[in-house]
Formats: structure tokens, C-alpha cells, sequence
């Protein structure tokens, strides 16, 4: 398992690919590329009550997230080459991130070439959805794993050569915790938050909020139906990342999407 985040083995990671027939078939991720590995594992299990094990920790997990940005750092200049801009698209599962893809793609109409990058543990059925857009797409599942890392999107790039100008758009595994510490390459983190959640989820989760450059607030259309605080929501997002630019809208209904799409296609 991963020291950092006590994620599942590399090999459960398989990333989908549509066959000229139309069928998905997995592609168990190889290292034929070159590419060095973002996780390294540990059979040391040290009492997390000692000074000393807590010592060892930092000091092991220091090598595994630095592996990750050099990789990082490679995928960002391959994009910076193509004038292609990534963006990391992260949030707790059921907040809408494929439903917000879907309608961004539609919106969008060809002004700027799409492709995508679909992050979940199991089946390729987010990544079907996006195809049925007409946008290029590629599924990496991370079986037990709960991030994307520098590793498997080098992966995914290499499978779907993005044209120049391209927007890369990334949907990461549903979770606010480990995403936030892998750094994929991208250019911009996208936090998404549902006011079918708690307006405390910044100050809960404070290392995602933190690393967002825009926090997208979905489903307002729910608003007259739930117990939502949206000023709340925004102070607490606002104490632990003041310059964090924070956007309303309704993916199922288009409310506000405007703002978002002249974002991203403001993206250089």
C-alpha cells in the first residue's frame, strides 16, 4: 500500500481505451515509457504513538511526493509546448464533475479543442458519457487507489496526444483528501462543492480547498429545497484560501455556466 495515503497497489490501475468496434479494453499500465514510478511501498508498520515513527514517516513520504512533481514537472512543460491547459478537476463523489464536463463540452461548441482525462476506482462508464459529447476521452481506474498521480496522467496524455491549444480537462477520483497532495502536471486546480453538502467542507478539508485557484459551487438550482448557507460557505472557503475565485452555477440546468466556460477558454 502507499506510505502516503494507504492507497492500493499500482497494478490494480487499468486505463480504458474505446476499440475501433466500439467495445472498452483495459490497458494494465505499464513503464515501458520510461516514466519513474510515483509511489514507492513499505512493509515498516510503526507506532503512529512514537516520536520516532512519526519522524520516519515524514522522512519516507518526503521521496514518494517528490518523485510525483519531478513527472509533474515534465507533463507541465510537454503541455506548455502545446499550448495546451490542464486542469485538475477535484471534489467528493456526487458533486457533479461529470455532469459540469458534459455541459462544458456542449457549451464550448469547438471554440477550443477538448479532451478528457476520467479518474475512478472501477468501470468506464464516466468516460463513455463524456465520448457520447463527441470529445476524445480516456478511463484510468485506480482499483483501490484514491487519487490520480503524475504517473497516470503522463499515461493518459500519452494516449490522447492532445492537439495544440487543447483545454485538457481532468476529473479526478471523488475524494478530498489525497488528490490534493499529487500534482498532476496541470496548470489550474477546480475545486467542486454541492449545496446537497455542508457548508463546513473547507474548513473539514482544508489542504483541497487550499490548492484551488477556482471553486465551483453546483446545483444552485437546489438551493430552495436544501439547508444551504451559500454566504457561510464562502466565508469559510475565503479563511482558509482568500484568493480562491469562487463561482455559482447549475450544471443540470446551465445556470451560470457562462462565467465558467470564458474562465477556461481565457486559459492560456
Amino acid at each position: 500500500m502507499c506510505r502516503t495515503c494507504g492507497c492500493g497497489e499500482d497494478e490494480d490501475v487499468r486505463v480504458y481505451e474505446p476499440a475501433e468496434a466500439g467495445h472498452e479494453h483495459p490497458h494494465p499500465r505499464d513503464h515501458e515509457h520510461g516514466h519513474e514510478h510515483g509511489h514507492e511501498h513499505s512493509h515498516e508498520h510503526p507506532n503512529p504513538a512514537s516520536h520516532s515513527a512519526q519522524a520516519r514517516t515524514v522522512e519516507l513520504d518526503v521521496p514518494v511526493l517528490a518523485k510525483n512533481d519531478e513527472l509533474a514537472a515534465r507533463n507541465r512543460e510537454r503541455l506548455r509546448e502545446l499550448n495546451a491547459f490542464a486542469v485538475n478537476l477535484m471534489s467528493s463523489p456526487g458533486s457533479g464533475k461529470t455532469t459540469l464536463l458534459e455541459r462544458t463540452i456542449r457549451a464550448l461548441d469547438g471554440a477550443r479543442p477538448v479532451c478528457v482525462v476520467e479518474g475512478d476506482q472501477e468501470t468506464p462508464l464516466d468516460a463513455q458519457r463524456i465520448r457520447a459529447t463527441g470529445c476524445r476521452a480516456v478511463q484510468i481506474n485506480t482499483g483501490a487507489g484514491c487519487h490520480l498521480d503524475a504517473v497516470m496522467f503522463a499515461d493518459a496524455l500519452d494516449r490522447l496526444r492532445p492537439p495544440a491549444d487543447a483545454l485538457v480537462l481532468t476529473e479526478n477520483v471523488g475524494n478530498l483528501v489525497c488528490p490534493a497532495l499529487f500534482d498532476l502536471g496541470e496548470q489550474a486546480r477546480v475545486v467542486i462543492a454541492s449545496v446537497t453538502e455542508g457548508v463546513d467542507k473547507p474548513l473539514k478539508y482544508p489542504h483541497m480547498f487550499q490548492s484551488a485557484d477556482v471553486l465551483i459551487l453546483n446545483k444552485i438550482d437546489l438551493l430552495p429545497y436544501v439547508d444551504f448557507d451559500v454566504e457561510q460557505f464562502a466565508e469559510h472557503a475565503r479563511r482558509v484560501n482568500p484568493r480562491v475565485r469562487i463561482m455559482h452555477l447549475s450544471a443540470t440546468r446551465g445556470d451560470g455556466l457562462g462565467a465558467w466556460t470564458d474562465w477556461l477558454l481565457g486559459r492560456t
